[in-house]
């Protein structure tokens, strides 16, 4: 029993080696986590609105809110959530892209789409189609870096599923900025569009994802422990009845 959970750590240690970025990430959006769980509600707010990417401190202190806005989780999914979410998307364009490159993905969504979606709010405000307050609206989480990295992985997919992949991508996003009509919608839809112009980025990188390979080869891997534990069965069935 230890050397089989022994194997699987170690299988797991490397599966990490091979996603470094991603996993410290979420190394780090799990202590953020816990620690805003562990504050007063009115601390709470007064920690993320100071690293919020709102048009007040990105004015003032640009660099540092960009970097800690992409350190808190935002919205109703947890850290569970994003950690498979993670797993199914920046996990394997940081294998394919290299750590290097997926980064340079990751800060391409986040800023890009940040600077967008606060010059959308600048001009609603301007244009007094938003009130004053919303230059300190909060703004933070992870989700246009996700949304740039979704795109980005048009370009691992096989043809004719990443035709399928990306029309899913600018319908879900698209959809819900104009049911929504908000900058963070605006902003979300931005993140796809530029993780689609990171093509650059995929130039030299090797390997594809084909889904109908990836389904058939689970598909026998299924049937082959089906077989290997009817087997199984009947040989203990046979020394039971013996």
């Amino acid at each position: 029993m230890l050397r089989g959970l022994g194997k699987q750590l170690r299988a797991y240690w490397a599966y990490i080696r091979r996603a470094p970025g991603t996993h410290i990430w979420l190394l780090i959006l799990f202590a953020t986590t816990v620690a805003l769980h562990h504050v007063s509600p009115h601390l709470e707010h007064r920690i993320l609105r100071r690293d919020s990417t709102n048009l007040h401190y990105l004015a003032i202190s640009p660099v540092r809110v960009l970097v800690t806005s992409a350190f808190y989780i935002a919205g109703n999914g947890g850290w569970v959530f994003y950690f498979v979410l993670y797993n199914l998307f920046h996990v394997p364009a940081e294998r394919w892209l290299s750590t290097r490159r997926w980064l340079l993905v990751v800060l391409v969504a986040h800023v890009g789409a940040t600077y967008l979606s606060e010059g959308v709010l600048y001009w609603a405000i301007e244009h007094h189609r938003a009130p004053e307050r919303a230059r300190y609206t909060l703004d933070y989480g992870v989700s246009y870096a996700l949304a740039g990295i979704q795109a980005v992985l048009v370009y691992w997919i096989t043809r004719p599923w990443r035709y399928l992949w990306l029309a899913g991508l600018l319908l879900f996003y698209g959809i819900s900025m104009l049911s929504a009509r908000d900058f963070t919608s605006v902003g979300h839809f931005s993140a796809v569009l530029l993780g689609l112009a990171c093509y650059p980025v995929t130039y030299g990188r090797t390997g594809s994802w084909d889904p109908a390979l990836w389904l058939r080869t689970v598909s026998a891997r299924l049937r082959g422990a089906a077989r290997r534990l009817d087997r199984r069965a009947g040989a203990d069935g046979g020394r039971g009845g013996g």
